[in-house]
C-alpha cells in the first residue's frame, strides 16, 4: 500500500495518457496545467519510474506509463460501472449522456420517451454543457451528443445530423417590421447576436456565405444584445426582439408549427455535423449500443426532413 497514490494523481495520469497532453488533461479535469504536471511528477517519484517522455511539442508514454495508465483507466471504469449497478433501482442500468443544450431541449428531450418505451431497463441521466473542444470526462460520462470538429484520442464517433443555418423570426415581429426583401435588407433589422463561443453559428459567416459584403453587414453585427447559447437567442426571437440565426434541429418543430418563420430559401449547410461520441472501450456495451442505434434511427428521420426542405429551395 505504500505505493498507492492519491486518486487525483491517478486521474491526472489517466487523462494525460489519453490526451498525450497536460493542457488538455487539465481542461478536462478543470485544474491548471501546472497541477497536472505536479501530479505526474509525484507519481514518478513515488514509483521511481518515468511515465512520460517530454518532447518539444508533445508527450509520449513510456512503457511503464502505458501499462500503469491502463490500470488507472480500468480502475475508474470498473468503479463507475459498479456504482451505477449498485445505485440503479430494480435492475435498471444508468446511462450518463451529455448533450448540447439546444439539441437536448428542442430535439432530444421530446423524443426520449420513445427510447424509454423501447428500452425500459435503461435510465438516461441527461446533462448539458456548452461545446468545449476535446473535453469528455471518460470517468463520468458514457456518451455525448456534440459537434464533431476533430478526432479525439480514445473516443469513437458516429455522425447523426448535418444541419443547415438560416435566419428566423416570430410572425408578429415580421408584421411590425415587414419581410426583408433579400439578405442585404436584413442588415436594417435588429439582429440577435451570439457571444462567439466555438461552434456558434455567427452572422458574419452567414452574411459572407450568401454574398453580402462586410462593408454592408459589419455595422449590423457590431452592436446589439448578445446571448450565450442558442436557447436564449431563440427565446428572444419568440419574444419578438429581433431575428435569430438558427440551426435546423433546435427550431424545426417551431418552423413546421408556424411559431417561427424561416427567412429566405437559401441553403447554407452548418460547418460542423452533430455526432454521438463515446470511449473506444465502451462502444460495445449493450446500453450504449442501444442508445446509439436509437439515436441514429431518430437522426435519419430528422435528416430526411431537413434535406427535403432544402431541396425545395430555388
Amino acid at each position: 500500500m505504500v505505493h498507492l497514490p492519491p486518486v487525483s494523481a491517478l486521474r491526472a495520469l489517466e487523462a494525460a495518457a489519453r490526451h498525450l497532453s497536460f493542457t488538455r488533461a487539465a481542461d478536462e479535469l478543470n485544474v491548471t496545467q501546472s497541477a497536472i504536471s505536479h501530479q505526474i511528477k509525484h507519481l514518478e517519484e513515488l514509483w521511481d519510474l518515468k511515465l512520460f517522455t517530454r518532447l518539444t511539442r508533445k508527450l509520449e508514454l513510456t512503457a511503464a506509463g502505458q501499462a500503469l495508465s491502463g490500470v488507472a483507466r480500468e480502475f475508474f471504469q470498473k468503479l463507475d460501472t459498479t456504482l451505477d449497478e449498485v445505485k440503479a433501482d430494480g435492475g435498471h442500468t444508468a446511462l450518463r449522456v451529455q448533450a448540447l443544450p439546444s439539441v437536448a431541449a428542442k430535439w432530444l428531450v421530446p423524443r426520449l420517451q420513445h427510447f424509454r418505451e423501447r428500452e425500459p431497463d435503461i435510465d438516461v441521466w441527461l446533462s448539458t454543457r456548452m461545446e468545449d473542444r476535446g473535453r469528455f470526462d471518460i470517468g463520468q460520462l458514457d456518451g455525448a451528443i456534440r459537434f464533431n470538429r476533430e478526432e479525439t484520442p480514445g473516443l469513437v464517433s458516429w455522425p447523426l445530423m448535418q444541419e443547415y443555418v438560416f435566419p428566423v423570426a416570430r410572425p408578429r415581429f415580421l408584421e411590425q417590421w415587414g419581410h426583408p426583401k433579400d439578405p442585404e435588407d436584413l442588415c436594417r433589422y435588429p439582429l440577435l447576436l451570439r457571444l462567439g463561443e466555438i461552434g456558434a453559428p455567427l452572422w458574419d459567416t452567414w452574411f459572407e456565405s450568401v454574398g453580402v459584403s462586410e462593408r454592408i453587414y459589419s455595422p449590423a453585427v457590431r452592436e446589439g444584445t448578445r446571448f450565450p447559447d442558442s436557447s436564449m437567442a431563440l427565446q428572444a426571437a419568440f419574444e419578438g426582439q429581433g431575428v435569430a440565426l438558427a440551426r435546423s434541429a433546435p427550431v424545426w418543430e417551431d418552423i413546421t408549427s408556424g411559431r417561427l418563420v424561416r427567412l429566405f430559401n437559401i441553403t447554407c449547410p452548418y460547418v460542423y455535423p452533430i455526432s454521438f461520441v463515446c470511449a473506444h472501450d465502451k462502444a460495445d456495451q449493450p446500453q450504449i449500443a442501444a442508445f446509439r442505434d436509437w439515436l441514429r434511427e431518430e437522426s435519419r428521420l430528422s435528416q430526411a426532413e431537413f434535406d427535403a426542405a432544402e431541396k425545395q429551395n430555388p
